[in-house]
């Protein structure tokens, strides 16, 4: 077959399923499960593949799946995440999410009905002779649980014989039918920080006979993230952010105990794995002189998501195939956590940036909000990429 007839096949496979994956979607959508609960979305992503006739493999950990598609030594690998965030739903439509406080509201339904209707149409081909290569399709549970569910893929397998892998997440800031691509870190390291102070307590009005824990815990906000920046090469972009602080519970009263819970992200593997041990210390330092203590634990998220030039390559070239020149967008580093990056510690990949802001909007709700709303015609965009991806690698 020629490069013109299989791209028009691959187009119009994608559109034979086009209606299909966005009920599918829909159906995930109303249905959401949390990090490690992924039953529901499990068994119907298995039921849909059998019936394709494949042969998917539930991960050990109960959620989740692999399938590969065709045959071959080694293969490429295609994954989409697919759980939900606990996030309520603020978007009116008749597949709102019927679970209070859960949502897709970082559009994994959309990645993972992608996935499907790629799956469906490689199995296709592989049917009908079209298909002279070996493609895994991983459907990960638990993305947005750190340290992340594509470690228990890596541990069951999951890149057993593949030379390379791809991935997509929606990006509301690019219009439907823009795709994001980017050479190198495309997200940031992201682990969790939490501080604990603690010392005698006391009253207020005798703060020198005690120890004032509350301003030693303001003062360790404050120049914590200050001084990690002197500390580590500015390029490595990190950024230490706090988001929860909490100490006493009456006017009068110096606390015995204080916690200040953060995030930490950076672009830069090297600097990210400098600050476990740097954090720690400096955070010591600097209450020290207020006669507290601090325990400080460093919960290691993911690494950056590194983009290899080659796979951009051939990402970019089914773009510019399928969707022409012009849906090739450059996007901006993210210091969002992905755990993508653990696939890409093993072996070379890139995730894209799908478009999934409606043509007739300026502006889209921010991912992890109530009212993101993606448009449901980047799935159809998804499915074309992801499949031409493969049949190019």
């Amino acid at each position: 077959m020629s490069h013109q007839l299989l791209v028009a096949d691959v187009l119009a496979r994608v559109e034979a399923v086009r209606e299909d994956m966005v009920d599918v979607r829909r159906e995930l959508h109303a249905h959401p499960e949390l990090g490690w609960h992924e039953v529901r979305t499990t068994e119907l992503l298995e039921k849909r593949l059998v019936e394709a006739g494949l042969s998917p493999r539930v991960l050990p950990t109960g959620t989740g799946l692999i399938c590969d598609i065709g045959s071959g030594d080694t293969c490429v690998a295609l994954r989409a995440d697919i759980d939900a965030l606990p996030v309520p739903d603020g978007v009116e439509a008749p597949w709102r999410s019927t679970l209070d406080g859960v949502a897709h509201a970082c559009g994994h339904d959309v990645h993972t009905a992608a996935l499907l209707g790629a799956a469906l149409v490689l199995a296709g081909m592989a049917r009908d002779g079209q298909l002279d290569r070996r493609v895994r399709v991983i459907f990960q549970p638990a993305e947005e649980v750190m340290p992340g569910g594509a470690l228990g893929v890596i541990a069951a397998g999951g890149l057993d014989g593949v030379r390379r892998i791809y991935g997509v997440h929606c990006d509301p800031r690019l219009q439907v039918g823009q795709v994001g691509l980017r050479v190198g870190a495309l997200t940031a390291a992201a682990d969790r920080i939490l501080a604990r102070l603690t010392g005698p307590g006391g009253h207020t009005s005798r703060p020198h006979l005690t120890a004032d824990l509350v301003y030693a815990l303001a003062t360790l906000v404050s120049e914590l993230p200050a001084a990690l920046s002197r500390r580590v090469d500015p390029r490595a972009g990190m950024s230490l952010v706090w988001g929860r602080i909490t100490a006493g519970s009456a006017a009068n009263a110096i606390p015995s105990r204080g916690e200040a819970e953060g995030t930490l992200r950076c672009l830069d593997a090297n600097a990210w794995r400098l600050a476990e041990e740097l954090i720690p210390s400096l955070a010591a330092q600097i209450v020290r002189p207020y006669g507290v203590s601090v325990d400080t634990e460093v919960t290691h998220g993911v690494p950056p998501v590194v983009n290899d030039p080659t796979a951009i390559g051939i990402l970019q070239n089914a773009v510019q195939q399928t969707l022409g020149s012009s849906a090739v967008a450059q996007t901006d580093q993210s210091l969002g956590g992905e755990d993508f990056a653990w696939y890409l510690e093993d072996i070379p990949g890139a995730m894209a940036r799908l478009g999934v802001r409606p043509p007739t909007q300026e502006t889209a709700a921010d991912l992890h909000t109530p009212g993101f709303d993606p448009s449901e015609e980047a799935i159809t965009v998804g499915t074309t990429l992801l499949t031409t991806t493969a049949l190019l690698d």
